[in-house]
């Protein structure tokens, strides 16, 4: 709930998303996670990262109150998430992997559910829908998987909300919409919200995610902007066997090795998000250790 100062005057409602302590487990299932602790912040598209299994729906779902956790709590706008608050809930839109859309027409879905969201546009929504190639006349029920994807993700641009999560959000889309999704998302963020996208397809999305957090084990290992990890990271391409010890990783590929080697001149460089999610989950320590080695070295952060 919104707090007041010490004259009485009532504080604006806090705009970032907390996650405190995190503690969840399915039943009979291991534990998911365990002291999990996120903080996100309003003006940024963050990438969610993880090996299948590791719970980044979950999370997701716990971060709209669709699952409560055991053990620490999930803030949005000040409101505990599983307690499903009405201004925190007309502030958020999830476009599920698995969606399921009503049979029935376009027209007859935004009339009917765009009333839960206070600032949504409808002359948006329209120019999303031509950018997507639907007729705003169609039905819902006659579109296709990707064409679905479509609708949700135009709806949920257009709703406004202050927190828009995606999971899996280029699956059944084409080429083509792929690129179109990524300049619509680009154009849609704001100062004032905060955008989620939980994916396996990271070269589909690592022109658009920034920062990027990677989970796994139960924790978020690994969680830094774009231009931080260009300034002490960057990817290689060499023909010979790498040395050990003189490189961060390193993966076969056709005709040689990738590598990720710290970033001898500090200068910003263009990091394969693909590479370094490998990298991360096969040695976080490694990664995390040039990080440290450059705050060390030149109080960066």
């Amino acid at each position: 709930m919104p707090q007041r100062d010490a004259q009485g005057a009532q504080e604006a409602p806090a705009r970032g998303l907390t996650v405190r302590g995190l503690g969840f487990a399915y039943r009979r299932k291991k534990r998911l996670f365990d002291g999990l602790n996120l903080e996100l912040e309003p003006g940024n598209i963050y990438g969610l990262l993880g090996k299948n299994g590791v719970g980044k729906t979950s999370l997701l779902k716990i971060m709209l109150g669709l699952l409560t956790p055991q053990e620490g709590d999930c803030e949005f706008m000040g409101h505990s998430a599983q307690r499903r608050a009405a201004a925190a809930l007309s502030q958020t839109f999830f476009v599920p992997e698995e969606l399921y859309l009503p049979p029935m027409g376009m027209k007859e879905y935004i009339a009917l559910f765009s009333g839960f969201y206070p600032r949504f546009d409808k002359e948006a929504m329209g120019a999303y829908l031509k950018e997507f190639e639907l007729p705003e006349e169609g039905k819902l029920g006659a579109l296709s998987y990707g064409q679905k994807k479509k609708f949700l993700i135009a709806f949920g641009l257009a709703a406004n909300t202050g927190l828009l999560i995606f999971d899996e959000p280029t699956n059944g889309l084409d080429i083509p919409s792929k690129s179109q999704f990524r300049k619509l998302l680009a154009s849609a963020l704001t100062d004032e919200r905060i955008l989620i996208i939980s994916t396996h397809q990271v070269r589909d999305m690592e022109s658009i995610i920034d920062p990027i957090i990677i989970l796994d084990a139960g924790k978020i290992i690994f969680q830094r902007s774009v231009a931080d990890i260009g300034a002490r990271l960057c990817v290689g391409i060499q023909a010979e066997e790498p040395e050990l010890g003189k490189l961060i990783y390193a993966e076969k590929i056709a005709g040689g090795y990738s590598v990720l080697k710290r970033n001898p001149g500090a200068e910003d460089a263009r990091v394969d998000l693909e590479v370094l999610f490998n990298a991360v989950v096969s040695g976080p320590e490694a990664v995390n250790a040039a990080f440290a080695q450059e705050t060390r070295q030149g109080g960066m952060e």
